[in-house]
């Protein structure tokens, strides 16, 4: 069986209440496959959302790969695998403080996918790198980006990101702060898949979890013009539904 490749964060933080278990920055599996990367053209990071253990997030990795192959998009896609399998989130009553729990661990990992991407562009300045986000992993690159908008030297550090059913608020586009961080470390585009009939971004809304989702209606205000955004018919809120309505990359 062929391993897929993936920058790790697991047991980093406690599925409980998200507090910080190790401090140190992340673990790349298999070490060799990142090493065959430096020097590479580019490749695509995929960041799965709530509710997935390791095996969760190698499948959203294969899910990705094999549509973007589809596509014609040749490049390596690798996974980033974090703390998301928050205690009770599959149990209604829990589900209020697993997603809060899992957002925490979303943007404390921030700084661990962004000190990832500085010290592979240290050894590979050319590679391109792109972002894939699914449901709360749009917050894991949110804070990524946050984090590397700091240093001057990351300007236009990662290439593209892509969003699908994503759960960050439909003001980030617009808003002064997220427009400049967009802005900073995005060279060339965000495009966000946005599907009104999302149920599970509905429920979250009506729930008031999630404060007008991305992912459900698109954005609002007047975004930056490297934002664009498209209106997609998943059957359902899983990656593999917005995988398969996914109809160009990158």
């Amino acid at each position: 069986m062929k391993i897929t490749p993936r920058i790790s964060t697991r047991g980093y933080y406690d599925l409980h209440n998200g507090k910080t278990l190790k401090t140190n920055s992340y673990y790349l599996y298999p070490k060799k496959d990142f090493k065959k990367l430096f020097d590479s053209k580019e490749f695509t990071i995929m960041i799965h959302g709530l509710r997935n253990d390791n095996a969760g997030a190698i499948a959203k990795v294969l899910l990705a790969k094999n549509r973007l192959s589809k596509l014609g998009y040749v490049n390596p896609v690798i996974g980033y695998s974090y703390d998301s399998n928050t205690i009770g989130a599959h149990l209604m009553k829990h589900a209020k403080h697993a997603l809060a729990v899992g957002q925490i661990i979303a943007k404390k990992n921030g700084r661990n996918l962004g000190k990832f991407i500085e010290d592979f562009k240290t050894t590979s300045p050319k590679t391109k790198i792109r972002l894939i986000g699914h449901s709360l992993g749009s917050q894991v690159i949110l804070s990524t980006l946050e984090y590397l908008s700091k240093k001057k030297q990351n300007y236009g550090i990662v290439e593209s990101i892509y969003f699908f059913g994503a759960s960050i608020t439909e003001d980030v586009p617009s808003s002064k702060k997220y427009s400049k961080i967009f802005q900073n470390t995005i060279n060339k585009k965000i495009i966000n898949h946005y599907a009104p009939t999302d149920d599970v971004l509905k429920w979250a809304e009506r729930e008031k979890y999630v404060k007008g989702p991305l992912g459900l209606n698109g954005a609002i205000g007047k975004p930056l013009s490297k934002y664009s955004q498209k209106l997609v018919r998943p059957k359902n809120h899983r990656f593999a539904s917005y995988v398969s309505v996914l109809s160009s990359f990158p």
